[in-house]
C-alpha cells in the first residue's frame, strides 16, 4: 500500500533531507531507522530536498508499506514515539499507486522569516536576525519574480538539472507580530534558490535583479542563512 506522509522537522539538528553516503544524520536517514525498527524496509520518497539547516512544516513523503501494517493512524502514533523531537509525523494517509512524492506535486510553497534585531539564543536557528531593512523596497521587488523566468543565476553552482526555467505563482512579503515573512509559491525551484533570491532582495536593487532575471549580467551574491527558511506546504 503506497502511503503519503506528511512530516513537520527542526533543520537545524540535520545535515539536510537525503541520506548522506559519509554517515551525516539526516531527516530521511533518521526516518529510516524508525521504518526499520517496526518492520518497514521501504525506499523514502521526498516532494523535494532541503539543505542543511533548512525546517519544514509540511514536507511530504512516500513509502510503499507491507500488508501488515494496515492501520495507519497505528503507524503514525507509532513512528511519533519512536522518532525524536525534531521530527514530527502530522499525518500518514493512503494513496493510489500511480502517486508520487516528487512528480506528482504541482506547487510548492515556502516561507522565510526575518526579524529585524539582533539575534537571540531562542530564536537563533529558526529565523534570521537582519538590520537596517528597506521592507517597502522588498515588498516591491519581490514582485519582480513573478511568472516564468530562467533562474540559472540563482543556483548553487554544479546543479545537476535539465532546466533551469521555473514559474511562480505567487511572491509576497508581509509583517507579522514583529517578523518579515518572504512567501514563495512556485511550480519548483532550483537548489538554493530561494535563498539566493532572499539575498538579491536585501542586498541588489531593483535593476540589478532584473538584470539577473534576463541573465543579462551576474551579480554576486552570498546565499541567505539557511535558518530562516521553511517548505510550508506541498500542493498536488
Amino acid at each position: 500500500m503506497r502511503c503519503a506522509i506528511t512530516l513537520s522537522y527542526n533543520g537545524a539538528e540535520f545535515f539536510g533531507l537525503q541520506s548522506q553516503k559519509n554517515g551525516e544524520v539526516t531527516v530521511v536517514g533518521t526516518l529510516e531507522k524508525a521504518l526499520k525498527k517496526i518492520k518497514i524496509d521501504s525506499k523514502i520518497v521526498a516532494s523535494g530536498r532541503t539543505d542543511k539547516g533548512v525546517h519544514a512544516t509540511a514536507q511530504v513523503c512516500h513509502i510503499d508499506l507491507p500488508p501488515y501494517w494496515s492501520d495507519l493512524e497505528k503507524l503514525k502514533f507509532t513512528l511519533n514515539k519512536i522518532l525524536p523531537p525534531s521530527i514530527h509525523i502530522k499525518e500518514v494517509e493512503q494513496k493510489d499507486d500511480s502517486f508520487h512524492a516528487r512528480y506528482s506535486a504541482k506547487r510548492r510553497v515556502y516561507r522565510y522569516i526575518i526579524k529585524e534585531a539582533q539575534s537571540n539564543p531562542f530564536e537563533e536557528k529558526f529565523i534570521s536576525f537582519m538590520q537596517d531593512i528597506d521592507f517597502k523596497e522588498i515588498e516591491q521587488n519581490i514582485k519582480l519574480f513573478l511568472g516564468e523566468h530562467d533562474f540559472r543565476y540563482f543556483m548553487k553552482s554544479g546543479s545537476d538539472v535539465k532546466g533551469t526555467l521555473r514559474t511562480i505563482y505567487k511572491a509576497f512579503a508581509y509583517r507579522y507580530k514583529g517578523y518579515i515573512v518572504l512567501n514563495f509559491e512556485a511550480n519548483g525551484f532550483l537548489r538554493t534558490q530561494i535563498r539566493l533570491m532572499v539575498a538579491a532582495l536585501l542586498d541588489l536593487d531593483k535593476e540589478s535583479i532584473k538584470e539577473l532575471l534576463a541573465c543579462i549580467k551576474k551579480h554576486k551574491l552570498k546565499p541567505a542563512s539557511g535558518n530562516g527558511l521553511y517548505l510550508a506546504k506541498v500542493k498536488y
